[in-house]
């Protein structure tokens, strides 16, 4: 039989099989993880939320999430388990609610977006049960880029499960085994912080050498330091005093950084001011500025 090779120029009517919706648990909805939970839940993943403070949850909620009363609960029946938490201690208290619910799971993968350090990363990697796999993936950017969708994301780990979701909150980068998203991470957050405390002491000097402050932070911005001058001085974001301190400890319990030592205390007085403790790294430049101490 002779086969028919003319090719239909009527336009099919099939319709591509729908992106497989995974449902996630995000668990920590603060400054940063709100608006991240807020893009999975927009990209129509079903969500199942956690945070410490319930009230958080409230608009998640509205928007058509599922609020759990436990960390266990949010995971019970997740695909994907989401946190974006404080630190290692947070991340250690969470962990120690949710691995017995997830050693009875099998194929759940677990995207550890905090910012922790490569240690706390390993240690988690070693609980891990059988059937779960970790990814560390924390993001660079802040609030703003959060509800845009366009964080920059360091993958550790086997994320290619989890790519596709990932896309959603920003730009993922692969960058190598377990541990390697966490601690790229460090140094990441090490340069935004360094650059920042350093804006803040060249406009401390420009304050004592008696010059106009927008000339010197109009020039400063022009230079090599544009970037970090223009996030010194952002209005719009928000990375909090407490955890920028516990950022630059990341990075100085790690090796010898004699610069960054200096910045810690800068962070570390501001996270212990109350007038600007709860608030943005831009408002330890004003710290600075205002608690300067002139030269005999």
């Amino acid at each position: 039989m002779e086969r028919n090779t003319e090719q239909s120029t009527e336009p099919s009517t099939e319709q591509p099989a729908p992106t497989p919706r995974q449902r996630v648990a995000f668990l920590g909805l603060g400054h940063m993880g709100a608006p991240m939970a807020g893009r999975v839940l927009a990209a129509g993943h079903p969500l199942t939320v956690w945070n410490r403070t319930a009230a958080k949850a409230e608009p998640l909620v509205a928007a058509g999430a599922r609020a759990a009363s436990t960390p266990a609960e949010a995971v019970r029946d997740a695909d994907v388990v989401l946190t974006m938490l404080a630190g290692p201690d947070a991340l250690r208290h969470v962990a120690d609610e949710i691995l017995p619910v997830l050693r009875e799971c099998d194929g759940v993968h677990w995207v550890e977006m905090s910012t922790v350090g490569p240690d706390a990363v390993r240690a988690l990697g070693e609980r891990m049960p059988d059937g779960v796999t970790l990814v560390d993936a924390p993001v660079a950017g802040s609030t703003d880029k959060a509800a845009a969708g366009r964080l920059g994301i360091l993958a550790g780990g086997d994320a290619t499960a989890v790519e596709p979701l990932l896309a959603h909150l920003g730009t993922v980068t692969r960058t190598g085994p377990l541990g390697s998203g966490a601690a790229l991470k460090v140094v990441v957050n090490t340069a935004v912080l360094g650059g920042v405390a350093l804006v803040a002491e060249s406009m401390a000097l420009a304050d004592a050498l008696g010059l106009d402050a927008e000339v010197a932070r109009g020039v400063l911005a022009q230079g090599p330091l544009g970037g970090a001058v223009a996030r010194a001085f952002a209005t719009d974001v928000h990375f909090g005093n407490g955890l920028a301190a516990k950022d630059v400890a990341l990075a100085t319990s790690t090796t010898w950084l004699p610069a960054m030592e200096a910045v810690l205390g800068h962070y570390e007085a501001a996270a212990a001011d109350p007038d600007v403790a709860d608030e943005d790294i831009a408002a330890a430049v004003t710290r600075i500025r205002r608690t300067r101490e002139p030269r005999a």
